[in-house]
């Protein structure tokens, strides 16, 4: 039996000159890694995309949808909805309704890995103490505030345990049905006064209100290359940080500037005008702006796949003072804008910046 089988392995071994073993190896491999990318990518541009169209354009839809159902057939059910609405219109001023869930989806990996965007802890926050994040620059969307502050998905809660971050956005979005719930959701709040001084004086410690500082005036001079922040004359979160006695953290996002195209209109010009005039009225920057198609190389909402890294810098302590005095709002806003400074000359060569390149505060 030993012989035929050593006969028949040799017979494999060596016909027509060549190892079957060998014809194997140089068969063309499955294209299933090919394939499994392609489809990762797909999934990876759903995820932002889904993200864009909520943010634009869920509240109006479903407000228009709630009007609609009070002129059909499913009137019972818009009444039952606008009720409980009436009754929970104080939520987001209350700490919100955060969902462990939600801001764990596995969709937020999907919108991480778009870009990447990635979080970088430099110091411990003791969970003793509550915080004001201000994150900069805006952008256009804030992919990098949202993502690290309003999900899971760069792990938040790991880097910093015992800190449960909140992010702050416009006041108007939490009028609007549904999408009010979906931010909710992610931990997100309105920034407004009312809402941060709940989540800073009544919701215990190791609370972090993440404020996008610079607002929608900043969004106005966002495009790839500029590093400019509006700050100079940004001091009520500095106030709210001394009467609260929360420590000031500064948040600096490299690459958020990078993944749309902005026409940038000149002071002076009657677009800007225009532009500065709609943001009073509307509370948001009507930007024009563009990225990429959704199937090839054209213009569309789609954000460039620019990698943004978050940096969170060294909290600066601040004592609680209940009236704090203007030269106090002042020391503490140099101090903070000298800190932002440094986070930016400390990194910038790291993440594409050359040594020469500067913050510029406005």
């Amino acid at each position: 039996i030993d012989s035929l089988l050593f006969s028949y392995s040799s017979l494999l071994t060596d016909c027509t000159g060549y190892s079957i073993l060998s014809s194997l190896q140089d068969l063309p491999s499955p294209p299933w890694p090919a394939l499994r990318s392609k489809m990762e990518k797909h999934l990876q541009v759903i995820a932002v995309l889904q993200w864009v169209i909520s943010f634009l354009a869920m509240g109006i839809s479903c407000t228009v949808l709630l009007i609609y159902m009070f002129c059909t057939d499913l009137w019972v059910i818009a009444a039952m909805y606008t009720t409980w609405l009436i009754f929970d219109w104080n939520t987001p001023k209350q700490g919100g309704r955060r969902s462990s869930w939600v801001r764990n989806w596995t969709v937020w990996t999907y919108f991480r890995d778009y870009f990447p965007i990635r979080l970088i802890k430099t110091h411990n926050l003791p969970p003793s103490r509550n915080y004001i994040f201000g994150y900069h620059p805006h952008g256009i969307f804030s992919f990098g505030a949202f993502c690290n502050f309003g999900t899971e998905a760069t792990g938040f809660s790991k880097k910093f345990p015992g800190i449960k971050p909140s992010l702050a956005t416009l006041a108007g979005n939490f009028r609007m049905p549904v999408l009010r719930d979906y931010l909710m959701s992610g931990g997100i709040c309105p920034v407004n006064r009312n809402s941060i001084d709940y989540l800073l004086s009544q919701n215990g410690t190791g609370n972090a209100v993440v404020i996008v500082v610079g607002g929608a005036a900043e969004s106005l001079d966002c495009a790839p290359g500029m590093n400019s922040v509006t700050l100079n004359n940004r001091k009520g979160f500095v106030r709210l940080a001394l009467q609260q006695g929360s420590d000031l953290v500064p948040v600096y996002s490299f690459g958020e500037n990078n993944v749309y195209k902005q026409v940038i209109f000149e002071e002076g010009t009657w677009c800007r005008l225009a532009q500065k005039r709609l943001q009073k009225i509307l509370g948001f920057a009507p930007c024009l702006f563009h990225g990429c198609g959704l199937f090839s190389d054209s213009w569309g909402m789609v954000p460039y796949n620019k990698p943004i890294t978050t940096i969170v810098g060294e909290p600066i302590t601040v004592p609680k003072v209940e009236e704090p005095t203007r030269d106090m709002v002042e020391l503490y806003h140099a101090m903070y804008i000298k800190s932002l400074r440094s986070l930016f000359d400390k990194y910038k060569t790291r993440f594409g910046l050359k040594e020469s390149d500067i913050l510029h505060i406005q």
